[in-house]
């Protein structure tokens, strides 16, 4: 089968935040909008034809979650990572930012401590804080160009009395892929201080070549992990609203399930169950077709940097869609830094300290989920932008 990522399909009146939304965000719409992590391809074939299907039976009314969608993730994790996922550990939710709002709320009190491994997916923080918890920040370390835990900070935020750590696996923004033992090395601190591990593993499915995804919960039978996971960032169907978590400790599996009976989020839309099953029983040759098309992207985008503007260094990337430039070279505060893309360059990506203020810091975020000419021409701007200074 082939499939066609490089036809630029105009996304332009969707309500697409990522378009129409740049004069909102930026102050101006004619930037190339490579900042929110969605993609401009356009779902697998067997989606959309599923969701037609769906739209011509006509009748949209209350849904619940069927049994079909409970076995297309089972199928899906066990298929694709191994990960043999229980039926009754399963909860779904209208996505991953919600289900980690959910479990912090859950499975802690107000006041109690949460850590957060920055510079990191900026829900992470408000997570915590929108909640009344204590945030706890165990700062990654850039060691020799990649970043790696710190665990001895991480073992004085236990000691110092965290109940939770939320962990992002793969890694956004910086794109890592933590390997097995890293994670072992993780699991051997969490069970000595008895915390409770939130692994967002949304991007688990987006693995460049010689690496591997190992789901936490996978390796952790004595630790307690809450996994989130969705088909959404895979297949591009964020907008249609449905992750699950999987939580199998069953104390912590019924005070997820008590809270989303109380904030009455247990039904769901009928095209999001239609979407979910499609793109898990039917999406995996387009995914291994997109990760292929993504890693020449990646290897095209860190050439051009490092040839044409050397100042600007991208981080290597083992997964994600999600390029994590290191532009402290250019000497820019974080606020000149925004300008400069926006107003020279007209790019709009992700500013570095929405991740962490001093963790993100002389960084930018690119997302190059997009069809190859668009993140050349971007790339030109950014050069041209470039030579100028």
């Amino acid at each position: 089968m082939t499939f066609d990522f490089d036809t630029k399909v105009s996304r332009a009146g969707t309500a697409s935040l990522k378009y129409d939304a740049r004069q909102q965000y930026f102050g101006r719409d004619d930037v190339v909008p490579l900042w929110v992590a969605d993609m401009d391809f356009p779902a697998p074939e067997a989606v959309t034809k599923a969701l037609v299907a769906r739209a011509e039976h006509g009748i949209f009314g209350y849904t619940d979650y069927p049994e079909s969608v409970y076995e297309s993730l089972q199928w899906w994790f066990r298929r694709r990572h191994q990960w043999k996922i229980s039926r009754e550990s399963i909860l779904f939710c209208p996505g991953v930012v919600p289900s980690l709002y959910a479990a912090v709320t859950a499975l802690t009190q107000p006041k109690d401590k949460v850590i957060i491994q920055t510079p990191v997916y900026h829900p992470f923080f408000t997570a915590v804080t929108d909640t009344g918890r204590t945030l706890l920040e165990n700062r990654l370390i850039l060691d020799n160009g990649e970043y790696r835990m710190d665990l001895a900070h991480m073992r004085r935020c236990a000691e110092d009395g965290a109940k939770v750590l939320i962990l992002c696996s793969p890694h956004n923004p910086i794109g890592r892929v933590w390997r097995q033992d890293e994670l072992l090395a993780l699991l051997d601190v969490v069970r000595e201080y008895d915390m409770t591990v939130i692994s967002d593993e949304i991007h688990a499915d987006l693995i460049f070549p010689q690496y591997q995804h190992y789901p936490l919960a996978s390796l952790a039978d004595d630790v307690n992990v809450i996994t989130a996971v969705s088909p959404s960032k895979t297949f591009n169907i964020p907008g249609l609203g449905l992750s699950a978590m999987i939580a199998t400790d069953p104390e912590q599996h019924q005070a997820i399930q008590t809270l989303f009976q109380q904030w009455h989020i247990n039904n769901t839309n009928p095209f999001s169950i239609v979407g979910f099953e499609a793109a898990y029983q039917h999406g995996e040759a387009w995914l291994e077709a997109l990760m292929v098309y993504l890693d020449e992207t990646r290897r095209v985008v860190a050439e051009y940097c490092q040839t044409h503007m050397p100042m600007i260094k991208v981080e290597p990337s083992q997964g994600t869609y999600l390029l994590w430039l290191d532009c402290r070279g250019l000497g820019m505060s974080d606020d000149d830094l925004h300008q400069f893309f926006i107003e020279q360059a007209k790019v709009a990506m992700s500013p570095g300290t929405l991740f962490g203020e001093e963790a993100g810091a002389g960084f930018m975020r690119l997302n190059i989920a997009a069809p190859r000419s668009l993140i050349l021409s971007a790339l030109d701007a950014m050069k041209a932008a470039y030579l100028a200074l």
